[in-house]
């Protein structure tokens, strides 16, 4: 029978260091989504979904790569492609390498939105993330988010790093 093992619970310091992490991740994706949906009158999934196209070859994408991309639910995409479709921002086709996938394609006026609504979407960003930031805390952030990123997916399948430079 295994003995329980004693839990690891964290230093002041690692406490601090967690919770400061927590609130970001709480209050940021609320902040970018307000600013989108004030300036742009879009949801920061449904931005990510134009932004994931708009980087994509031929600006066309699997729906089941969008969904893991956008890091949404295939269920919850298409219901999300279903609105942008309305606004004529994305169409779907069948995938003619293989018909029993479904691709989504940015249209040109969804090109058109992704364009207009990045300028607003890159300066809050810049505001909530870099600015407080010295160069160096930068680049310590970026090694410590591909840390955290590896350590959380260690197979490397997070599609957000085909579109790092």
């Amino acid at each position: 029978m295994d003995v329980p093992r004693e839990p690891r619970w964290l230093s002041e310091e690692e406490m601090t260091a967690w919770l400061a992490l927590a609130s970001v991740l709480i209050r940021l994706p609320a902040a970018l989504d307000g600013q989108l949906q004030r300036d742009a009158g879009i949801s920061h999934f449904e931005y990510q979904v134009l932004a994931g196209l708009s980087m994509s070859p031929e600006r066309t994408m699997r729906m089941s790569e969008l969904a893991q991309l956008a890091d949404g639910s295939l269920s919850r995409l298409s219901h999300v492609v279903s609105r942008l479709e309305k606004r004529g921002w994305v169409r779907r086709t069948p995938d003619p390498a293989n018909g029993r996938y479904t691709l989504a394609v940015l249209t040109d006026d969804g090109w058109e939105k992704v364009v207009a609504t990045a300028p607003g979407h890159v300066e809050a960003v810049r505001t909530l993330v870099l600015e407080p930031l010295t160069r160096t805390q930068i680049r310590q952030l970026s090694e410590i988010g591909s840390r955290i990123a590896r350590a959380v997916d260690p197979d490397g399948d997070c599609p957000t790093t085909r579109f790092r430079r």
